[in-house]
């Protein structure tokens, strides 16, 4: 019993510590140029280890991101507010949003290697993910729609949230938060939804798109 919990353990050692060899790579290399071998001296495991815990070098890469996007979840359902429960709808939003932003600028090539990925690859199924996307986006979808309609009821939340979360994927706005301007991209993208949830509703009887 022992050894089996000695070797539990070490397994979760190992999995954090080729987590964080890659994460460290990622920071100054491109996904495509770091390889299964790299990983593994860098972690100080063989790298039949890294093979065996996540397949290949994608399977490794969606892990990470992984990782990062169940931590964000779960300090949306279960941490402090305003990112979690105890917040008005409208500062849970803008606290997300903030965090989505922050996400992305730390993990840009890792984001775009995964999005090329899930075009080029039949990885997963996408049947019930926004877009064909991984299952983190759907996640980041649904809250923030459902954060939007709470505010303003009116409006297409669902399409609006596409919106919002592909415009970080936008190769401009990456190159943006590639060069440090993370807090630009995010205090534009608060001041655009700022100005949405604070436009007035139509009025009642108006037809779609009447001023």
């Amino acid at each position: 019993m022992a050894e089996g919990r000695r070797e539990r353990a070490d397994a979760v050692r190992n999995r954090r510590a080729i987590l964080a060899a890659t994460e460290e790579l990622l920071a100054h290399h491109p996904p495509e140029k770091i390889s299964m071998e790299q990983v593994a001296a860098a972690a100080g495991v063989g790298k039949g280890t890294v093979f065996h815990r996540f397949g290949s070098r994608m399977g490794l890469m969606l892990a990470l991101m992984e990782e990062r996007a169940v931590a964000l979840r779960e300090a949306v359902t279960d941490g402090p507010p305003p990112l979690g429960p105890g917040a008005a709808s409208r500062e849970r939003l803008l606290a997300f949003l903030d965090a989505i932003v922050a996400l992305v600028a730390r993990n840009k090539g890792l984001l775009a290697a995964l999005c090329h990925a899930s075009t080029t690859t039949a990885q997963r199924p996408a049947d019930d993910e926004p877009g064909g996307e991984h299952p983190f986006h759907a996640f980041w979808h649904g809250h923030v729609s459902a954060l939007l309609a709470a505010q303003r009821p009116d409006l297409d939340a669902g399409l609006l949230a596409h919106f919002l979360i592909g415009a970080l994927q936008n190769e401009r706005v990456l190159r943006l938060l590639e060069r440090g301007e993370t807090d630009h991209v995010a205090g534009t993208l608060r001041a655009l939804v700022t100005g949405l949830l604070d436009a007035a509703p139509p009025a009642a009887g108006a037809a779609p798109g009447t001023p």
